[in-house]
């Protein structure tokens, strides 16, 4: 160890000291005694200083060759190094909550027990349209002053949340606002926004309600026809009553079953996975719905055909003939007689694909155009029955382009007629000889 190194060194200076003292009888001794002295006292005071400027910064490798202080230095640098391990595993882990916390989708909120704010992440950041460099600090009953925020808050009892309104840029939000307490005396402001879920929820509503309207129609319609020949005493309803009572209960049966295969349809692009990529021959898919739709106009409207015959598509192909016989189907109909219809597949500069109908037809209201993809959202709701449709043919149109990277462009005029366009992007066109 150190300090016996130094005994052995002063006790072998100083019995070399005392012998030349005493073999010569001169100061000889004491002077070479002093010297010694001196020197060791030097080199330590030189150690001494290495050690002291080593302590200013202890996470650096300690000095070597600093007589006793080694052993000090040595368990001076263990520890400092321990302690600067643990503060960087703190840190990290305090950086990865940070993190996690801020990439939580509730928005959260730190405040002190005066509804001071702390700390927000980014959703409270964007729920409740706070800015770090102005809100940090500031009361958050003073941001928000619904009363019904501020009685929840004065509360002692927060087991519940609460459930806020609140606009901006003429948007309504709903948010579910809960406070915790943790710590000592703070409080943690959690938040989650529940307009889309309110959305849908609102969607399903509309949806039961418009499928059981459309229902109850024909329904209605099978049922009082059903009654009239089952309670019709014999010779009351003659051959050709009957045959007519028939004929309309088979077009509502009808209506019924084509509602229902569109619901089944529309299902099905719901929840199945994104459309295959298989190549199709567009060329002959819309010459078979040309025949289809020239067939139901009966020759009552003019139709022009701009088609690119090397022009093709990877998809699926009956969901593209779906969508594709839904926009023709719309033009035929809402077109009168006499009136034109032009069809264009063709590729776009950019390298997408466009097919489009263009009508002569009633057109449509710029208020309406918005909704016309949603379920059973009819302009006129008397004309679209009397036409025979459902309320679901561009409902599905649009699932079948959101499902083949396509996009579904509507341009209409009132009394000036309509332009339906799908536009697929580059990669699912292809050029196939």
């Amino acid at each position: 160890m150190n300090w016996r190194r130094t005994l052995i060194f002063f006790t072998f200076w100083s019995v070399l000291a005392a012998a030349i003292q005493y073999k010569f009888q001169t100061a000889t001794g004491w002077i070479l005694l002093s010297i010694g002295s001196g020197v060791w006292m030097t080199w330590r005071s030189r150690q001494s200083a290495r050690v002291a400027r080593w302590s200013l910064n202890p996470q650096t490798d300690p000095p070597t060759d600093i007589g006793p202080w080694e052993d000090v230095v040595a368990s001076l640098y263990r520890y400092t190094r321990s302690q600067s391990d643990a503060l960087n595993d703190m840190e990290e882990n305090n950086t990865a909550i940070m993190s996690a916390a801020q990439a939580l989708p509730l928005g959260a909120v730190t405040l002190n027990k005066d509804f001071q704010i702390r700390w927000f992440n980014a959703a409270a950041e964007k729920q409740l349209h706070l800015q770090i460099d102005q809100d940090i600090g500031r009361n958050l009953l003073n941001l928000l002053r619904s009363p019904e925020f501020v009685s929840y808050a004065r509360q002692t009892d927060w087991s519940e949340p609460v459930i806020l309104k609140t606009s901006q840029s003429g948007q309504t939000q709903s948010i579910m606002m809960q406070l915790v307490p943790y710590s000592r005396d703070l409080l943690l402001l959690l938040m989650r926004d529940l307009t889309q879920i309110e959305k849908l929820e609102t969607t399903r509503r509309d949806f039961v309600a418009n499928v059981s309207h459309e229902m109850r129609t024909p329904l209605t319609v099978l049922a009082g026809f059903l009654e009239t020949l089952l309670d019709a005493p014999p010779g009351a309803i003659s051959d050709t009553q009957r045959q007519t009572y028939l004929t309309m209960m088979h077009e509502q049966a009808q209506r019924m079953q084509a509602l229902v295969t569109d619901l089944l349809t529309l299902s099905d692009l719901e929840t199945s996975p994104s459309a295959e990529r298989v190549a199709i021959n567009m060329a002959a898919l819309i010459g078979a719905a040309r025949q289809q739709i020239e067939a139901l106009s009966g020759g009552r409207h003019v139709f022009a055909w701009h088609i690119d015959s090397e022009l093709n598509l990877l998809g699926h192909e009956a969901e593209i003939s779906s969508a594709f016989s839904n926009l023709l189907t719309n033009a035929v109909r809402y077109t009168p007689d006499g009136g034109r219809i032009t069809v264009t597949w063709q590729r776009e500069p950019n390298g997408r694909a466009r097919y489009s109908v263009t009508d002569t037809g009633i057109g449509i209201a710029s208020e309406h155009v918005p909704r016309l993809s949603e379920r059973f959202y009819r302009v006129d709701r008397g004309r679209s029955r009397e036409l025979g449709g459902t309320g679901l043919g561009l409902a599905i149109t649009k699932h079948v382009a959101m499902r083949h990277d396509a996009q579904l462009d509507v341009k209409s005029k009132l009394g000036q007629g309509s332009t339906f366009s799908l536009l697929f992007d580059a990669p699912r066109v292809a050029c196939i000889a």
